[in-house]
């Protein structure tokens, strides 16, 4: 996939500063004055080697020795103090940055809408956020150092050289324009290497996301050779393009070294003729080369500094894109209040499309209020994308989506949600207490509401089966209890909630008979007195439906009570004929064709063709 042209240093730095750098201008101020005076004590080592050699060495000054030995513990004592003060307030203003930074993108992506997630995997926002933010954290002290310690010291220490002869400095520093165009050639090389390798991470983290979520499939499936060898040569790509950064980052310092070795050997073999006439002192001689010497760290640290923001800036590029992705569904300007009681729905000539899939087509559909409303379909009949429209995690293309008389567009986000409460097959917990897995971090839950919500939900049944109550861990996703007790914990969920709407998504589906007889009892004292959508496929769920709603394609075909569509003799009654046989459940699709031959022509044919589609999507 192609990419946008990669967007400058300056640009990139200066949204780092504006957004998060700048709110600690005031602890970057005192670090940066710290960094002066630790830079400056270089200046000062190098030139205290002159009246060392010459008054102390050479000339046998005592008094001079008793001076000169207390500058220099002066200039260390200086030197370690601001080098400990200056880092620990980098520490802080990088380390409070960057976790400003890592809320900022949370904040972000989770109000992103369900496409986004879709193209956006959670082992490459997991990436993004942990690792990316990472790496431009450890960038933030080296740029600030730099520009501030070693950029003085480096100014102070060749101040100190150009003192004492501004000739020999020159040819010190003759080979510097030399370096300019390789370095800059390979600054591109390491942006486009380290871009390459962020890609690598995201990727190697979607997989491992993936393989450890779903082990017990790659296990059923003796996936493990496979899984393992396939991250291998990822993993293996992810090195060879991490080595080829760290070779383009690390040459930039190394030609910076050869460079200076070239320059000092000149300098010695000009310099070292005029120590040997007697034109130059020895203590001019040692405090000259104490001073270059002194030069060669802050001047590889400076030059490494452009290797290292080029990683870098490949990692906060990224983090600016997702940052800068817009949020599709956004809040009305002058929201409605929510509507008050029991809301009936209504979907009138609504289209929907993901991309170039076509889901709804001109759909009509009514849930009175109060009500409970069965929608039952094949798989991609765009049942689920209906509660994705009443909760608006997608908008349609065309069409009106209206709650208690209010279109859902016309209501803020957390009121239009706060009317409904949904239990799918795919119980979602967190690896949290169970306690809090059902009062989701309200502090306004009454002891007798909770023990209310756990009697009417079923879960006072397992409750005293876990070791510690209601403080037991449920483990990741859940995976500490059984699909039977994660269900009736997400109906605690509900019950405690006590919203108007229920939205109830295959909730029973995946269970055994004995769970789903438990969990359905508790979903029958959750929808009492609420306004009900149920999306079903076993019919014997939902034959005491007030309305069954027979979708197709993303149209309704066929709506009524269960006893009317079968009086009808209708879709939904060769539908139940199917599921249902002498009381028993079976897959009959010889008798499918038996069916359609009572029906004329054309009718006939479609009718067969969809009752063959379902009985594939739903029984396999």
């Amino acid at each position: 996939m192609s990419r946008k042209p990669h967007k400058s240093s300056k640009e990139l730095f200066g949204w780092l500063w504006r957004g998060y750098l700048r709110h600690y201008i005031g602890l970057l101020g005192i670090a940066v004055i710290f960094m002066l005076i630790e830079g400056a004590t270089m200046g000062a080592l190098g030139y205290m080697m002159q009246p060392m050699f010459d008054l102390v060495f050479v000339a046998g000054n005592s008094t001079a020795l008793v001076w000169v030995s207390l500058a220099f513990l002066a200039i260390f004592t200086l030197r370690g103090i601001s080098s400990v003060t200056q880092k620990v307030l980098l520490s802080k203003v990088s380390q409070t940055s960057a976790a400003h930074l890592r809320k900022d993108m949370l904040a972000r992506l989770i109000r992103q809408d369900p496409a986004f997630h879709q193209q956006h995997p959670p082992g490459l926002l997991l990436q993004r956020v942990q690792s990316d933010v990472g790496a431009i954290n450890s960038v933030w002290q080296a740029v600030i150092t730099g520009a501030g310690r070693d950029l003085v010291a480096l100014v102070a220490v060749l101040g100190v050289a150009f003192s004492i002869d501004w000739r020999w400095t020159l040819i010190l520093l003759i080979g510097v324009p030399v370096l300019l165009l390789p370095i800059s050639t390979i600054q591109r090389y390491v942006r486009k290497k380290a871009s390459r390798a962020r890609d690598l991470g995201a990727d190697l983290a979607t997989r491992l996301d993936e393989i450890f979520h779903g082990i017990v499939p790659v296990k059923l499936n003796r996936l493990e050779e496979y899984q393992t060898r396939r991250f291998g040569e990822r993993q293996d790509e992810f090195v060879r393009s991490e080595v080829k950064a760290a070779f383009g980052t690390s040459s930039i310092s190394g030609m910076t070294d050869i460079m200076a070795g070239v320059g000092f050997m000149a300098v010695l073999l000009y310099g070292g003729n005029e120590i040997i006439a007697g034109e130059k002192t020895v203590g001019q001689f040692m405090s000259f080369f104490t001073s270059i010497g002194l030069s060669f760290e802050p001047m590889r640290r400076l030059a490494n500094i452009s290797g290292v923001w080029q990683s870098a800036a490949a990692a906060l590029e990224r983090i600016k894109e997702l940052l800068d992705a817009p949020i599709l569904l956004s809040e009305p300007a002058s929201p409605k209040p929510a509507p008050e009681g029991l809301p009936g729905i209504k979907l009138e000539a609504v289209d929907l499309s993901y991309g170039e899939a076509n889901i709804l087509h001109g759909l009509n559909l009514e849930a009175e209020a109060g009500r409970t409303t069965a929608l039952v379909g094949a798989s991609g009949a765009g049942k689920s994308t209906i509660f994705n429209l009443l909760t608006r995690m997608v908008d349609p293309q065309a069409g009106s989506v209206a709650v208690g008389g209010v279109e859902v567009t016309d209501l803020n986000t957390a009121d239009l949600r706060g009317l409904f409460s949904v239990v799918t097959q795919d119980a979602m917990l967190f690896d949290e207490t169970l306690r809090e897995n059902i009062v989701l971090g309200r502090t306004d839950v009454s002891d007798e509401e909770l023990q209310a919500a756990l009697e009417a939900s079923h879960v006072a049944d397992f409750l005293p089966k876990l070791e510690h109550g209601l403080e037991t861990r449920v483990g990741p996703r859940g995976s500490a209890l059984s699909g039977g007790q994660r269900q009736r914990v997400v109906i605690a969920r509900a019950l405690l909630r006590n919203t108007p709407v229920l939205l109830l998504d295959e909730a029973t589906s995946a269970l055994d008979a004995q769970s789903e007889k438990v969990v359905q009892k508790a979903l029958d004292k959750l929808s009492g007195g609420r306004t009900t959508l149920v999306i079903a496929h076993r019919l014997s769920t939902i034959r005491n439906a007030d309305k069954i709603v027979v979708m197709d394609r993303g149209r309704v075909v066929d709506q009524g009570s269960h006893d009317e569509l079968l009086a009808r003799g209708g879709i939904y009654a060769d539908l139940y004929r199917l599921q249902f046989q002498d009381g028993k459940t079976v897959v009959d699709t010889a008798g499918i064709a038996a069916q359609a031959e009572q029906v004329p022509g054309g009718a006939r044919r479609g009718r067969e063709r969809w009752f063959r589609r379902f009985a594939k999507k739903v029984f396999g």
